[in-house]
């Protein structure tokens, strides 16, 4: 399993330890994931992701999993992330046409 965000696509950087002798040294930044169950609300289930501690911030912040991923570009989704958009995307619209129609 990749050390990468779903939602965000935040990944490893490489930098250096710098001693106090100022030697370099390199090293890498993991980032912060967790393994997290977000519900959709408009699919009604759970999902098991692995994201970072940022991304769940940012999810919790615009309202929901379904509103961060509807405002989320594709090119930073995973590939399940991207699968789930276009499930909740199908699932909006087919409400939105049931309301007008009614």
């Amino acid at each position: 399993m990749s050390r990468v965000c779903e939602l965000t696509g935040k990944g490893v950087q490489s930098g250096n330890n710098v001693s106090h002798a100022n030697n370099k040294t390199r090293r890498r930044f993991l980032p912060n994931l967790c393994n997290v169950t977000l519900i959709s609300d408009a699919l009604g289930q759970r999902y098991r992701l692995r994201i970072s501690a940022h991304a769940l911030r940012s999810v919790e912040h615009r309202g929901g999993l379904d509103a961060f991923l509807m405002k989320a570009r594709d090119t930073e989704l995973s590939q399940r992330a991207r699968l789930l958009k276009r499930q909740i995307a199908k699932k909006v619209e087919t409400e939105g046409q049931t309301a007008v129609s009614a």
